[in-house]
């Protein structure tokens, strides 16, 4: 298992388009795949619980990722959260 927290640096935070891409870029991945913020923890690859998130710009976010590619899928995940990859 592989885990990392990082903060959402994208503007305007996770909204219905950049929560699409994100579903996106983790289906990429094998592993399963979690994101966590207060307790809350939602598949990364499920559109209607990434909604739930409701994640803003500056919150801080615990990626998760267990599996045979968990190290790129968590590296990946945080690029797109962290805007270095858009």
């Amino acid at each position: 298992m592989s885990r990392k927290e990082v903060t959402v640096q994208i503007p305007g935070g996770l909204e219905a388009r950049p929560i699409a891409v994100l579903v996106q870029v983790a289906s990429q991945y094998e592993s399963s795949i979690y994101l966590e913020v207060e307790g809350k923890r939602v598949n990364a690859k499920s559109i209607m619980g990434m909604m739930t998130l409701g994640l803003n710009a500056g919150e801080k976010i615990t990626i998760e990722a267990t599996g045979s590619d968990e190290e790129a899928a968590v590296e990946g995940i945080e690029k797109y959260i962290t805007g270095k990859e858009m």
